[in-house]
Formats: C-alpha cells, sequence, structure tokens
C-alpha cells in the first residue's frame, strides 16, 4: 500500500531520511517521541510536503501521481486537522457526499450514534475526545483501501478508545485494507498493530514484528557484578543506572534460560521507546556492529 525508499526531507533543524512499507492487510504502527518525524512522515506519505530525496509511493503510484480517484481510497485523520466548528454533523453530511462517490450516509450515521455523537450540535461545542471520534468516522466513512491516523485515540477515554480500535479491527476484517498508526499510548498499538516502526530525529531506529517486541523482547535488571559475568551478545542496548544496569534484547528466553538468577522484565513499547532514546551512559553494542 505504501512504500517510502530512503526518503529525505531537510528543514533548516530537522531532516527526516527513512525508509518504511506497509504491506495490503496489515496494521503498521510508527512510535517516536514528539518531533520525531512521524507526522512529517505522514504528510510525506500524502504528498502534502516536497521531498528532498527518496521515493514515495502509494499503492504503486508516486504520491504526487496520485489521482482524485485513488485519493477518495485514502482516510486521513491528521493531529493538527479537524472540521470547521461552525458545522453540525448534520451540516457536514452533504459535504462528505459531495466529496466522496462511495460515501455511505447511513453506515456514518449508524456509526455517529453508536459513538454518541449530537447531529445537530455545533462541533466547536463539541469535546476533543468527541471531535476525535468525528474525525476517525468520517476517515471510515466512504469505504477506503488505506487509514492513515496521526494520534487518532489521543484525548478519548478508556471506553471511547476500546470502541474506535473496534471499529478500525471490524475495518481490517477482510484482509484488503491497511492502516498506517501512530499513538502516545502504547496498549493501543500493542493491541492492533502487526508490526511498529520506530522513528527518532528522523531516522528509523527500529522495525519489528509486534508479536515478536511483545513476546521475545525483555529488560535485564542486573547488578554490576551480574552484568561482568553477562553475556552481551545478544544486548541491543544498555544504561547505566544507581543499582547496575538495565539491559534491553530480543533474546528474552537465552537469559531466561542461562541467568536464571537476573530480573527479567517483558519487552513492552514503552520500555522499547524508554532505552532506545533516552540519553546517558547507553550504547548500541549488537546493532551497532552488525
Amino acid at each position: 500500500m505504501i512504500r517510502l525508499d530512503k526518503v529525505v526531507k531537510q528543514y533548516d533543524k530537522f531532516r527526516l531520511d527513512c525508509s518504511m512499507q506497509v504491506p495490503a492487510g496489515q496494521v503498521t504502527g510508527l512510535i517516536g517521541r514528539n518531533g520525531a518525524g512521524k507526522s512529517t512522515a505522514f504528510k510525506t506519505m500524502l504528498g502534502l510536503i516536497d521531498t528532498d530525496g527518496g521515493t514515495v509511493e502509494v499503492f504503486g503510484k508516486t504520491a504526487k501521481s496520485l489521482t482524485a480517484k485513488d485519493r477518495e481510497q485514502i482516510g486521513v485523520v491528521l493531529a493538527d486537522s479537524g472540521f470547521s466548528g461552525y458545522l453540525s454533523i448534520k451540516d457536514l453530511i452533504p459535504v462528505l457526499d459531495t466529496l466522496y462517490t462511495d460515501f455511505s450516509r447511513k453506515q456514518f450515521m449508524a456509526d455517529c450514534e453508536r459513538m454518541e455523537l449530537p447531529m445537530k450540535k455545533k462541533i466547536r461545542e463539541f469535546s476533543t475526545g468527541m471531535k476525535r471520534k468525528l474525525q476517525i468516522l468520517a476517515a471510515l466513512s466512504h469505504n477506503a483501501r488505506l487509514l492513515i491516523l496521526d494520534e487518532p485515540t489521543a484525548g478519548l477515554d478508556v471506553v471511547a478508545r476500546d470502541e474506535l480500535l473496534n471499529l478500525l479491527r471490524e475495518y481490517m476484517e477482510d484482509g484488503e485494507h491497511s492502516i498506517v498508526i501512530s499513538s502516545h499510548i502504547s496498549s493501543d498499538l500493542e493491541g492492533i498493530c502487526d508490526d511498529v516502526y520506530m522513528i527518532e530525529n528522523g531516522s528509523i531506529l527500529l522495525h519489528e514484528d509486534t508479536d515478536v517486541l511483545l513476546n521475545e523482547y525483555g529488560l535485564l535488571k542486573v547488578t554490576f557484578e551480574q552484568y561482568d559475568k553477562l553475556d552481551q551478545r545478544y544486548l541491543i542496548r544498555q544504561k547505566k543506572e544507581r543499582f547496575g544496569y538495565s539491559c534491553l534484547t530480543d533474546k528474552r528466553q537465552f537469559y531466561q534460560d542461562n541467568f536464571p538468577s537476573v530480573v527479567i522484565e517483558r519487552g513492552s513499547i514503552d520500555e522499547v521507546i524508554l532505552m532506545l532514546t533516552t540519553s546517558g551512559e547507553t550504547s548500541l553494542d549488537r546493532r551497532d556492529m552488525e
């Protein structure tokens, strides 16, 4: 569905330089700190900004060559986008009907009712969560093949997030759609993404299947003495702490089998972000050498 190949975008104090792919039938997560390059990557995929190098393809075409018909096949929610606050959902329906040839009025209205969104209330009077719900429902309303969602669950409570994630799971059931999604809520990504890219300072630091990350990654908590005796071949990064070292590995079972006295915590997206992005006495031993 999407392919970024050595894409470069240079700003005064920021440079995007990354490659990634979003296959058909798959949900791909893009994670990273604020300012890491997630929104720039999304705008690159959509052809909203000119690049300085590399190739951007969507549906097998360059982003700039997508036709209006092609673009109708993309549903988008960007962090800095939204609808006019002077409209109501009732006002918005004919607008969507004009914009998209495959707009489903009946389904859209049913989804709005399901999400408890008022039809006649002005959007400017909506809460942040209600506005986000509306954006996502609009992106789902026209039978798009691809969804690009930047922080779609921001501002939502636990129940609303779960409802929207269920909508996205339903969208993926036929195996013909794709989603690329970013979120600061790691549990959302862990529950829906097939794979995850981690971006930092405009570059991809990590690409991993979500199942592998959750089942094979781990965080070792070792004393200085234990660290000296530890087999370090499978450590991705280590950070010096007051008690000793925190060590990130993608071979958790190896250390469980061979170093039973070491405290080993299950890997998570949050732990990976913290270990790969926080400053301090750290090193990227194995992956720097590979």
